[in-house]
């Protein structure tokens, strides 16, 4: 995690109202040249000045179509920051209004840790792995799997994506009851991955957990001999939240709920849900859902809490009993974004988030790859 150096009092003890005032004045000074993205989890208080709300990825190819802006204020965590700086042209700039506000599942696969354990994998299985990594993932890590011929994948593509790395390998092909054909290494978040390989047809017992922190993973040579999934031992800390107990909570209530669940969330959560999908389906499907429904939703609770104001004809609520919040992205708040508006308005471009050429380019085969794939 980077770290954020203190604000001045003048934010830190300025009212709401105060602050907001100071916002809107100084995007007024900045015109066409600013664009502000705020991502789906983000607190109202700041959502209700971007300019494009959305996931990472979408919001990082939006920022990329606004050529006119010369300044993209990203209202999000640090990995999203990264995306969009490789999206974006060499003329835009992409801030981060608390350099500490990261994703610990991000951090849970440093690019160290994965050269290693592909070094170990190359041993051990040969050269038939394929790198996919989810986009909640360091500009390293994308620029590494974008090197080793693999690809990048988000909540929403990917199934499509695990098809491509498989090569047409399936569940019921006789080969990968024994282990062969193509594998994949599935980073950083072990839940994804194993659902989405579920919902592919793959049993449970062709997916292994490789924790980076034990040796050999932690897993028996011919356990992995026999894997067609090498799961990254990581995870988000808010979707881990959600258990099996919430589920039967919401089921023992006297209203008809409908659990909806993001793929994050374990395999036995998602298991006891009527639907999973990412964020932008869990959005539209309550949104489209008949008036009186009733949603128990297992996401973060600021998206949650929105769905909720904005649904008025549905009854909409959290799964969990427990606030789920996304406390790194809790950190981007009025007075990180009033100091990084007011000093662009200024000319001093502060928190300036950069990928270096060559991690850029790697990261960016990645991320086209995937979106070459239909």
């Amino acid at each position: 995690m980077l770290l954020q150096a203190p604000l001045p009092s003048e934010y830190t003890e300025r009212t709401e109202r105060e602050l907001c005032e100071r916002i809107r004045a100084a995007r007024q000074r900045l015109g066409s040249r600013l664009v502000i993205l705020g991502h789906h989890y983000q607190q109202d208080e700041v959502i209700q000045f971007a300019d494009f709300t959305g996931d990472s990825l979408r919001l990082s190819q939006l920022a990329a179509q606004q050529t006119q802006a010369e300044y993209i204020v990203f209202c999000g965590v640090h990995f999203m920051a990264e995306s969009a700086d490789i999206l974006t042209s060499d003329q835009q700039q992409v801030i981060l209004p608390d350099l500490s506000a990261g994703c610990s599942m991000a951090d849970m696969a440093h690019i160290d840790q994965v050269e290693a354990v592909w070094s170990e994998l190359e041993k051990s299985v040969g050269g038939r792995v394929r790198p996919i990594t989810y986009v909640n993932s360091s500009a390293a890590v994308k620029a590494f799997v974008g090197r080793h011929d693999g690809a990048c994948c988000t909540s929403s593509n990917a199934r499509t994506v695990l098809q491509w790395a498989l090569d047409g390998a399936r569940p019921d092909d006789a080969s990968a009851g024994r282990g062969d054909g193509p594998k994949v290494l599935f980073l950083p978040d072990q839940h994804l991955g194993r659902n989405t390989a579920y919902a592919l047809g793959w049993p449970l017992d062709r997916m292994v957990v490789y924790d980076p922190n034990q040796p050999c993973g932690g897993v028996a040579p011919e356990r992995l001999a026999e894997a067609q999934f090498i799961l990254w031992k990581g995870h988000c800390s808010v979707h881990q939240l959600f258990k099996v107990s919430d589920c039967e909570a919401i089921r023992s209530l006297p209203e008809p709920y409908r659990i909806i669940v993001h793929p994050e969330c374990t395999w036995e959560v998602c298991q006891r849900a009527d639907f999973v999908g990412s964020t932008e389906y869990i959005i539209k499907t309550v949104r489209e859902a008949p008036a009186g429904t009733c949603w128990a939703v297992g996401t973060e609770v600021h998206l949650v809490n929105r769905l909720a104001n904005t649904c008025r004809d549905k009854r909409v609520r959290s799964l969990a009993r427990m606030q789920c919040l996304c406390s790194t992205m809790y950190r981007i708040d009025l007075p990180h974004l009033c100091w990084a508006l007011e000093n662009l308005a200024a000319g001093r471009v502060v928190n300036r988030v950069c990928v270096d050429p060559e991690t850029r380019h790697w990261a960016r085969v990645a991320l086209d790859r995937m979106l070459a794939l239909r």
